[in-house]
């Protein structure tokens, strides 16, 4: 099977707005560039960009991995590094020249114009250049903030992408005026103590952008603001403990850093289990079509057990067979928050419908490609996972927590025009159009309850 993305489904290619503002991201960072060029030798430009390239790698890598749950569209996460690479870094850059130009003119001391501008003036400024993009987000691409998670993963892509074209400029100018080891200093200060400082800092508006998406109104608007200063806050706290107050300065800052990724990852742990929630919540109704069971939702419910379903797939079905369990996967999340979505009255009926029936014939075909020994095909039918897939499960008919006994239409054979279901799930692969639950629905309480 080849590979779909969910996303796709719905946005099948990128937009024009999007291929405008990667062009533009693009112009601005040549131009950033431009001005390291001619301020330094080209030799020591292309030096300072290595080294402020090199670690991008992995730290987008330790982004990526907290966004596992629920994928974020990969179009929106280059963008957000494209836009904190150029246009962000452009603009501050722009802006913080002209302070220092016109603080130093008032006070007479390039250097105490140039303390002052990074802990009072850069902060607002650089905070606000990024911070753009995450409104951007609020406005075109509000569907995509499902959770705090999803603020802090944007957050920390322009944070990325601002931090590596900001490090070639400190980079060159440490080579410049101190040599190979002013050079190796500022390289252990920003790419090995304090790589995910920028991240770190727009996260604040991050969470309360992804905040205003669930909630709007006035209160959205004072947690954007409340974030906002956050974030400013603790850009100048950064910059002036490290300015004034000497290497005790730097530890307290730097310990205040940590104590923001400790409680940062404390709440992506959290909406983890929110997330986890939600497909509990409301998926059981889909056993009716087959898309889904007990095994299955068990096999969603942790990251250890989506990998291993994931193992049992490319074991016995390749890389194909890898490809169609986390289109499943990823689609089956989804479906979990758009009902979500649906129930604080973030997307309208019809667009629901759409979206529901898309993400459910996802679901439908993935399963169709799961690669399911003929010798497990007879106990799938009865909803026993083959061994691998979710070891572990509860049997069929029991609930995870002990509760009662799964609706009596589950297990149904599928009827004559529908085909036979295949994976390890049972029943019809019929889309949501013909029974599924509508927005915000209870477990058990959507049109495919037998109750109703």
């Amino acid at each position: 099977m080849a590979g779909l993305d969910p996303r796709a489904v719905l946005r099948e290619r990128p937009s024009i707005g999007l291929i405008v503002g990667l062009v533009v991201a693009g112009i601005c960072a040549l131009v950033s560039f431009s001005f390291d060029i001619i301020n330094g030798e080209p030799v020591q430009f292309f030096i300072a960009l290595g080294l402020a390239v090199a670690p991008v790698p992995l730290l987008l890598a330790g982004v990526l991995a907290l966004d596992r749950m629920e994928p974020e569209p990969r179009t929106n996460l280059i963008f957000a590094f494209a836009w904190g690479a150029g246009i962000a870094v452009l603009l501050a850059g722009v802006l913080n020249s002209l302070n220092l130009v016109y603080v130093a003119h008032q006070l007479g001391d390039a250097t105490s114009a140039r303390n002052l501008v990074a802990t009072f003036g850069a902060p607002p400024v650089e905070e606000t250049a990024k911070g753009l993009v995450l409104l951007g987000l609020l406005w075109f691409r509000r569907q995509e903030l499902d959770g705090p998670t999803d603020g802090i993963i944007y957050a920390s892509m322009v944070g990325l992408g601002f931090a590596m074209s900001e490090n070639v400029s400190y980079y060159l100018a440490a080579l410049e005026e101190n040599g190979a080891q002013g050079l190796a200093a500022t390289l252990v200060l920003r790419a090995v103590l304090s790589p995910f400082a920028h991240p770190l800092f727009t996260s604040l508006i991050g969470i309360a952008v992804a905040y205003a998406a669930q909630r709007g109104g006035a209160v959205g608007v004072v947690v954007i603001v409340i974030g906002w200063i956050g974030a400013m806050v603790l850009h100048g706290l950064w910059n002036g403990f490290a300015t004034f107050a000497g290497l005790g300065g730097l530890a307290i800052a730097y310990l205040l850093l940590m104590i923001l990724l400790i409680v940062e990852l404390i709440v992506i742990f959290r909406d983890r289990r929110r997330i986890v929630g939600l497909i509990h919540h409301y998926l059981p109704p889909y056993e009716r079509n087959g898309l889904i069971n007990q095994a299955d939702i068990f096999m969603l419910s942790s990251l250890r057990r989506r990998r291993q379903a994931r193992v049992w797939a490319k074991a016995h079905g390749g890389r194909a067979g890898a490809r169609a369990m986390i289109d499943y996967q990823v689609a089956s999340t989804e479906l979990g928050l758009l009902h979500a979505r649906a129930a604080r009255g973030g997307v309208d009926e019809e667009t629901f419908r759409a979206q529901q029936r898309a993400l459910a014939d996802l679901m439908a075909y993935a399963r169709l490609s799961f690669p399911l020994p003929e010798r497990h095909q007879a106990n799938a039918a009865r909803g026993v996972p083959p061994p691998g897939y979710a070891p572990g499960a509860p049997p069929p008919g029991r609930r995870p927590g002990g509760g009662s006994a799964v609706p009596p239409w589950y297990g149904q054979a599928p009827g004559p025009s529908q085909g036979p279901a295949q994976g390890p799930a049972q029943g019809p692969t019929r889309g949501p159009s013909q029974g599924g639950p509508g927005p915000g629905a209870e477990p058990g309480a959507g049109p495919g309850d037998p109750r109703r």
